[in-house]
C-alpha cells in the first residue's frame, strides 16, 4: 500500500477490464515519471470522454455529434444492418472493408444471471428502425454479429425469433470456424463442428 493520492491512482485504475493491480501499479509509476503537459494532454482526452462522447440516435455507436459518420454517409447501402453488441465491434468489421450497410449497436448481450434482459439491449430500437424503414428504405437483411459465446449466441437466437415475421427480412448470422493460417489438428471440436456446418460452395 501506497499513501495518499498514489495508492487513489492505482485503486482507480486497477477499477479499469483488464488492468491488474500489477498493471495499476506500474501505469501510475509511469504517470509519475512523465512531463506535466503529458498529464495534461491525458486529462483533457478523459474530459472530452466525459463531457463530448454521445451515442448516435440511429445505430447506438458513440459519435461527437448526434448522428455518427456511418449513418450520416448516404453512400451507406440503408437496406442492409448489421447487428453488433458493443461500440467497439462496429471499428473491427469496419476494418475488414467488406460491409457497406449500416450498423445496430445493441449495448450489450442477453445475460440473465447478471439481470441483463431484452429491456437492457436496443431490440426494441431495431425492431422500430426495421418496421419505420430506415431512411424511407426496407430493410431486406440483418446480419447477426454478436459474439460466439453463451450470452452472444441466446442474443441471437432470441432475435431470431423477434425478426422472423417481418416480411422480405432476411435474418443471417456470421460465419465462425478456422482461422485463416490454422492447422486443423490444433482447432477444437466445437470450432471445427462449426466450420463443418457452415461450409459453402466452391
Amino acid at each position: 500500500m501506497y499513501e495518499g493520492p498514489v495508492q487513489d491512482l492505482i485503486d482507480e485504475l486497477g477499477k479499469l477490464p483488464g488492468i491488474g493491480p500489477k498493471s495499476a501499479q506500474r501505469i501510475a509509476f509511469h504517470l509519475l515519471s512523465v512531463e506535466p503537459p503529458d498529464i495534461d494532454r491525458l486529462q483533457a482526452a478523459l474530459q472530452k470522454v466525459r463531457d463530448g462522447v454521445q451515442f448516435c440516435v440511429v445505430c447506438g455507436t458513440v459519435s461527437d455529434k448526434e448522428m455518427c459518420r456511418i449513418c450520416a454517409d448516404p453512400r451507406r447501402d440503408a437496406t442492409m444492418i448489421c447487428v453488433v453488441e458493443e461500440p467497439k465491434d462496429v471499428q473491427a468489421i469496419e476494418r475488414t472493408r467488406e460491409f457497406r450497410g449500416r450498423y445496430h449497436v445493441l449495448g450489450g448481450a442477453l445475460d440473465p444471471l447478471s439481470g441483463i434482459g431484452p429491456d437492457q439491449l436496443r431490440i426494441r430500437e431495431l425492431l422500430k428502425r426495421i418496421g419505420n424503414q430506415d431512411d424511407g428504405v426496407d430493410v431486406t437483411e440483418v446480419i447477426i454479429a454478436t459474439d460466439p459465446n453463451t450470452e452472444g449466441e441466446a442474443t441471437a437466437t432470441y432475435l431470431v425469433r423477434m425478426l422472423r415475421d417481418f416480411p422480405g427480412l432476411t435474418v443471417t448470422r456470421l460465419a465462425s470456424g478456422l482461422p485463416m493460417g490454422g492447422d486443423l489438428e490444433f482447432a477444437d471440436e466445437l470450432t471445427l463442428g462449426r466450420a463443418l456446418s457452415g461450409r459453402r460452395k466452391l
